[in-house]
């Protein structure tokens, strides 16, 4: 299960712009929209050709009050962002091997933006991400979809990975619970809403 916890008092927690579930017929999706603006120690270690890297981590748990939560589904997605000095453009690589570690990773998309901002914007979204396959879901069941947006220091070359995990330029995660709605509703809360819990 994803544990929720409090973020550190310095770290860089994006906006959410948009948290939406969708349940139909065709499982369950999940559309984000972050405002994503690393810090000026970011941008520079991406011009100076370090690969960052950004995960999107989904579950669907079944709220039970006799036991803990069974978990239902899970997804996950790994970005990397990349300069490229020689075209001047941004890459972002996409892999949907949660399991791979660094170089295992196994990517299914690449796409390649001219600016960082457009990159950012890329990343910081997921657009109807499947992340319940139809009939995973029952009827009258009380279901939360948990979801979490991080920059991934694991996967940063070892070097930068030394005293990281203390420096809030370097710590960018944002979380949220969501209440699964009912078939074919949309559940779509702005920031402060009440059903919506960190």
């Amino acid at each position: 299960m994803l544990v929720l916890q409090a973020l550190p008092a310095l770290a860089h927690e994006p906006e959410v712009l948009q948290s939406r579930l969708q349940r139909s017929a065709d499982g369950l999706q999940l559309s984000v929209r972050l405002a994503l603006a690393p810090s000026p120690a970011v941008e520079d270690a991406l011009l100076k050709g370090v690969p960052i890297y950004f995960a999107w981590q989904t579950e669907v748990v079944r709220e039970r009050w006799y036991w803990t939560d069974k978990r239902i589904s899970a997804a996950a997605r790994t970005l990397r962002l990349a300069y490229q000095p020689l075209t001047r453009r941004w890459r972002v690589s996409l892999s949907t091997d949660g399991g791979a570690i660094g170089t295992g990773l196994q990517y299914a998309l690449h796409q390649n933006f001219d600016s960082l901002a457009d990159a950012l914007s890329g990343i910081s979204r997921v657009v109807s991400w499947q992340i319940a396959e139809p009939g995973r879901l029952e009827e009258d069941v009380r279901y939360q979809a948990q979801w979490r947006f991080r920059l991934d220091l694991s996967l940063l070359p070892r070097p930068f990975q030394i005293g990281m995990v203390n420096q809030p330029d370097w710590v960018i995660e944002v979380q949220r619970n969501l209440d699964v709605p009912a078939n074919n509703e949309a559940e779509a809360r702005p920031e402060g809403a009440t059903s919506e819990t960190r």
